[in-house]
């Protein structure tokens, strides 16, 4: 499986990651399609993303089901000669964001079908988020050990619904993105995810997927998502700086996973150039 190659070669001390394409658009894909065909690193590995509200078991603003946005990516890779086998699905934001406005057990119910469907679609890369606040939820943010019991719900249903023949699901835990698509408005700065922060999410959500029995799941969690310093907007780009996430960097060295970022579609080309030494995916 690449995506446990990309962990496994990071904890050799190798700069290896894989770009994430979160996309439905018929270009995009085509695009991305061949890119990877032209990259010999990755053995043509191709990680293809879409996200809750995109596609869902109601169709999403794609009108696709999980199932459904297989089938269309199979048909533009055999448009374009590129071996299916080499796609890797990815599941980005699956949790009850969608019905937010409901109260927690009918959107947990909702979730928990949207990740049937998904894992049974053939996705394997899964980011469970289950960060937002749900109808009945106290004011503020939601309460951490909330999250991520919520998130350990949806990993045992991902896991009752595994199919023979598809690789087992590979998590993403965390949530602490910028906002999918980039800035609405112009910032002149982000503040990179605290060391403190990334070990709490961690053991908490460790101890969550324990109490649902799912020790053996958490050995595939492969990946927490962070706020490296990167945003992008209509009008501003903020580049990479490698200093103000040092702590970050050296951290992940000692655990077991490595790091997802988000927005990071657009950054200087000097910013790139020192970019993926501890993270995994780029994606939105």
């Amino acid at each position: 499986m690449y995506l446990d190659e990309i962990v496994r070669a990071q904890k050799r001390g190798e700069a290896k990651g894989i770009t994430s394409i979160c996309s439905a658009h018929p270009w995009v894909l085509k695009a991305a399609v061949r890119n990877a065909q032209q990259v010999s690193e990755t053995s043509e590995t191709l990680l293809i993303e879409s996200t809750c509200n995109q596609v869902n078991q109601f169709g999403g603003y794609t009108g696709m089901t999980p199932a459904d946005f297989v089938r269309y990516v199979q048909r533009i890779a055999e448009e374009n000669q590129f071996p299916f086998e080499n796609i890797i699905f990815g599941g980005d934001h699956l949790g009850p964001n969608v019905w937010q406005n409901e109260p927690e057990e009918s959107a947990m119910q909702k979730a928990e079908v949207m990740m049937r469907d998904y894992v049974q679609a053939g996705f394997v890369k899964i980011h469970l988020d289950c960060s937002m606040r749900l109808a009945g939820d106290p004011d503020g943010a939601l309460a951490l050990a909330l999250s991520a019991s919520r998130a350990a719900r949806l990993a045992k249903a991902a896991e009752a619904s595994h199919v023979e023949g598809f690789e087992l699901p590979r998590y993403v835990i965390g949530t602490e993105v910028p906002v999918p698509g980039g800035a609405w408005e112009h910032e002149e700065g982000v503040r990179v995810t605290k060391v403190q922060d990334v070990q709490q999410t961690i053991e908490v959500t460790r101890e969550a997927f324990y109490r649902e029995g799912l020790q053996s799941a958490w050995e595939r969690v492969i990946a927490i998502v962070v706020q490296p310093g990167v945003e992008f907007g209509d009008d501003f780009i903020l580049p990479y700086k490698p200093d103000e996430a040092k702590e970050l960097s050296r951290f992940i060295e000692s655990q077991s996973m490595i790091y997802e970022a988000h927005s990071t579609d657009y950054q200087t080309g000097d910013a790139l150039k020192i970019w993926s030494v501890t993270i995994l995916l780029f994606s939105k």
